[in-house]
């Protein structure tokens, strides 16, 4: 039996990633001594690695594919094809970024202010092609960790990945500009991206998990109107793309069936109620595919 060798990233990915997979169908199961998780699916063989380790195994051929960030494909440069990105993070829904940061008080205020300074980071070749990019010469130093205390007693800046930069602000931090914007990719071994069997199971599978990012921050509204209120209900209601309408057994009314985000359901759904419409039932999505 064809087998697709995939690797989960372990780590500050880990659990948002076990999730993905759970709402898009698969039920992955880790022991907490192992690394070699458990999957409901025959086809498909799981290794948790680290994301930034990810993208070297994935070249070599150890992994056929795997899931990390598109700033370790840069940081390794490792030859791999990144077949979608898959926007989720540790905390949110949303792309990283790897900032250039320095303490409130610096005086460091743009790039060519780095000029001879010590900046630590864990990112060394992207903050190196950063500083050649501006024409500055500095020193950049490998962070193992906790690389917001390191200033100023120890470095002069950071570069650092933030996604709401609540981290920063904490450590009394200020960004300096943007390094790299970077979101969680799906990779291929080239190789094994060539390979018909591997190709289709690979890309049915980021359809699902698409699918289940798509449909995370949504809900389902369910409705009955009178078709005299249609559209006044019509013009309160947002939409995917366009609400299905279909006729009840009562030839005056129709039920109301669509997509919205989650967050805009408690505003609409009193002028949704002040339009008329009833029984209003909202529902949570699993995928939605477009």
């Amino acid at each position: 039996m064809s087998r697709l060798k995939l690797g989960i990233p372990k780590g500050s990915l880990q659990e948002a990633t076990l999730d993905l997979f759970a709402r898009a169908g698969w039920k992955i199961t880790l022991s907490s001594r192992s690394y070699v998780p458990t999957i409901d699916d025959t086809e498909i063989e799981c290794l948790m690695v680290r994301a930034q380790e990810m993208a070297r195994y994935v070249e070599s051929g150890a992994l056929d594919a795997g899931i990390t960030g598109h700033d370790w494909v840069v940081e390794t440069g490792a030859a791999v094809e990144e077949l979608s990105e898959l926007v989720y993070a540790k905390q949110r829904l949303a792309r990283v970024r790897w900032v250039l940061a320095v303490p409130e008080d610096s005086v460091i205020r743009e790039p060519g202010d780095l000029e001879g300074k010590v900046i630590a980071t864990e990112v060394v070749h992207i903050t190196e092609s950063y500083l050649a990019k501006h024409g500055v010469t500095a020193r950049v130093e490998f962070s193992w960790g906790a690389t917001e205390v390191k200033v100023p007693q120890l470095a002069d800046a950071i570069v650092e990945v933030t996604e709401t930069g609540s981290s920063l602000r904490a450590n009394r931090l200020r960004i300096v500009d943007t390094v790299l914007e970077s979101a969680t990719v799906f990779i291929m071994n080239r190789a094994a991206a060539g390979d018909s069997w591997k190709r289709e199971k690979a890309e049915n599978l980021i359809l699902m998990l698409q699918g289940a990012i798509a449909a995370a921050s949504k809900v389902g509204l369910l409705l009955n109107v009178h078709r005299d209120d249609l559209p006044g209900v019509l013009s309160v209601l947002p939409a995917l793309k366009k609400p299905t309408i279909s006729a009840l057994s009562d030839p005056e009314w129709v039920a109301i069936n669509t997509i919205v985000e989650e967050a805009v359901v408690r505003q609409i759904l009193p002028k949704l109620k002040a339009a008329k419409a009833q029984g209003i039932v909202e529902y949570p999505l699993n995928k939605i595919v477009i």
